[in-house]
């Protein structure tokens, strides 16, 4: 099933198109990883599909909603995750989980709270700590305990592992492999084509604002991957 879908998406800042006629359907359960240079295109994409810019033309849907007609019904079915998560230094892991999640219109019990921040990685030991204290990739691992809070079906990410080492790398990893295999939908913004290649299903490669090619990860190997976008840019 088709949860997220472009048609001829385009969009444009003083006659220059930063996105130019995007065609793109990503299924149920699919992790799309798009890579591309800065500019090419891929944090424009990801903010069409969350509402937070209109079309110049075009369409994107969630779950076949119209985003730009009722952006209210389709944030409801997606959590965003971006490059730095912002959220407050001095709550804990478990107090940001139940702000956000109150926000959302959830209310849980601490041990609710507790489980979710557990599926998504962060040990037990870090969750009554301060957010002050949390390297990028525990953070992370709380905003993806609040897409789970909230029963996001999809959740769109933007370059969730720039900066991270390869512990933490390997462990965001683990947990895409869990949420597809519950049948969340990620899609993510990357400049790791290795990683690309080793947590995505499905892999697009953008130049200034079009999207050239797209191809499955079990076609291709990482090396190979690494020489089609050194060609394409």
């Amino acid at each position: 099933m088709t949860v997220l879908k472009a048609i001829q998406l385009t969009k444009e800042y003083n006659g220059v198109a930063a996105l130019n006629n995007l065609n793109l359907e990503i299924n149920a359960g699919e992790i799309f990883c798009l890579l591309g240079q800065n500019g090419a295109g891929k944090t424009t994409t990801i903010n069409l599909f969350l509402g937070f810019i209109a079309a110049s033309s075009g369409t994107a849907t969630i779950h076949n909603i119209d985003v730009s007609a009722n952006n209210a019904a389709t944030k409801k079915l997606v959590a965003y995750i971006p490059e730095v998560v912002q959220l407050y230094g001095n709550l804990t892991g478990i107090e940001n989980l139940d702000f956000f999640s109150r926000l959302a219109g959830f209310k849980y019990s601490d041990k609710e709270l507790a489980a979710f921040l557990t599926r998504s990685g962060l040990q037990s030991n870090a969750q009554p700590k301060r957010l002050s204290t949390y390297s990028k990739g525990m953070r992370q691992k709380v905003a993806i305990a609040i897409a789970l809070a909230k029963n996001a079906a999809i959740i769109l990410m933007d370059e969730p592992t720039s900066g991270l080492d390869p512990v933490a790398v390997a462990d965001f990893t683990k947990i895409c492999k869990a949420l597809s295999a519950e049948g969340r939908t990620i899609f993510m913004a990357t400049h790791d084509i290795f990683n690309a290649v080793n947590v995505g299903t499905h892999i697009g490669i953008m130049k200034q604002g079009s999207l050239v090619h797209q191809v499955t990860t079990n076609s291709i190997t990482a090396n190979e991957l690494q020489q089609l976008y050194l060609e394409t840019i």
